[in-house]
């Protein structure tokens, strides 16, 4: 079966509330989670030094005119930021002090994130969010690795984001959300967990981009935008724990949403008003076709759109991916990592051999 039928399927599961699956299907992922459970063992053993906590971000930022923008972030760990060592290196913190500085107006960042969280967890969080800031103008909602970590079933976490971000539109709010991260790029966890974590993650990233359409947000992809960088630079692009992403690797993910929040927010970018362009790799098509090509595609954002007049066509939602614009983050000087020799991981070379077959799935 391929991603964009998988895609589709689960998302249909999550709409419904789920659903007979074959027998087949079934046995089929009860051994890849019980592959999953006891390799994590390995794995929690060879992550380094854990975190106490994350920094706190939320406040206001910049001194502009007008009413403050209320930018709300929510998720897990990595929307909460740890692994980041000061509060102006969040996702959220960076990408409100330049919705600030583009905009001319303050931005009142709201940050419920816990660390930790599954997709089920974002009931309570919408909850409090809109307790705090009752008609937000942005969302950002980063989530989902721990769903593939802890093995809830794909449906059910798509079926909690959905929900979420139903919610949060129906505020009034523009929701941004960034997709689940290609575990396959977590050094520590060795193959062939890597593998299967980066097939259910990459499956779940692209369902929930059909959720996340469907229901009138947009989705940036991140697996993909970080995971060469993290295969290539690991000492420079991962925190110490070696699983999180460092300063550096949260810019990266910043700079990828950051054109995404600034459209929802209808501030102009370089790509305002431009038809899609066939040449830098843009289309319009039916939504899980675009989540499937956004999960290979770095930083790329799916929303969605009407063609010939009708918002939906024979195999679902019509949707436009972009390649949006931004500034690359200046490149750091790798460290040396202790726990490996020159040249390239053996690990990593499998891992992207895997990666290859695993897309063609």
């Amino acid at each position: 079966m391929g991603r964009a039928r998988r895609a589709r399927r689960i998302a249909s599961k999550a709409a419904y509330g789920g659903g007979v699956t074959a027998a087949s299907a079934v046995a089929s992922a009860a051994a890849a989670y019980g592959l999953l459970r006891a390799e994590a063992r390995i794995a929690r053993r060879v992550v380094g030094t854990p975190f106490d906590t994350a920094p706190e971000d939320s406040g206001t930022y910049g001194h502009g005119f007008g009413d403050a923008v209320h930018l709300l972030v929510l998720g897990d760990s990595s929307a909460r930021g740890m692994g980041a060592d000061e509060r102006s290196q969040t996702v959220g913190s960076i990408i409100a002090t330049a919705v600030a500085a583009l905009t001319g107006r303050p931005v009142q960042l709201t940050n419920v994130a816990v660390v930790g969280a599954q997709s089920a967890d974002l009931d309570g969080q919408v909850d409090q969010a809109l307790a705090a800031v009752p008609q937000p103008d942005v969302v950002v909602i980063m989530v989902g690795a721990n769903d593939v970590t802890h093995r809830i079933s794909r449906s059910t976490s798509v079926r909690h984001l959905a929900m979420a971000v139903r919610r949060l539109r129906e505020s009034g709010a523009e929701v941004v959300v960034g997709t689940c991260p290609d575990l396959g790029t977590i050094r520590p966890l060795p193959q062939p967990l890597r593998l299967v974590a980066r097939r259910y993650s990459r499956d779940l990233a692209a369902a929930q981009t059909v959720a996340v359409v469907e229901q009138g947000g947009r989705t940036v992809s991140l697996g993909d935008l970080i995971g060469p960088d993290f295969a290539e630079r690991p000492a420079v692009m991962f925190s110490q724990d070696r699983f999180h992403p460092s300063p550096a690797g949260y810019a990266r993910a910043a700079s990828a949403l950051l054109p995404s929040v600034l459209d929802a927010l209808g501030q102009p970018t370089p790509d305002t008003g431009l038809a899609p362009d066939r040449r830098r790799g843009e289309s319009v098509g039916p939504v899980a076709e675009a989540a499937v090509r956004a999960v290979r595609d770095p930083g790329t954002e799916v929303s969605a759109t009407e063609l010939h007049g009708s918002q939906v066509g024979h195999r679902g939602r019509w949707a436009v991916l972009r390649r949006r614009r931004r500034q690359p983050v200046p490149a750091e000087p790798a460290q040396p990592d202790p726990d490996s020799a020159p040249g390239v991981d053996d690990g990593d070379l499998d891992n992207r051999r895997a990666s290859a077959r695993a897309d063609r799935a």
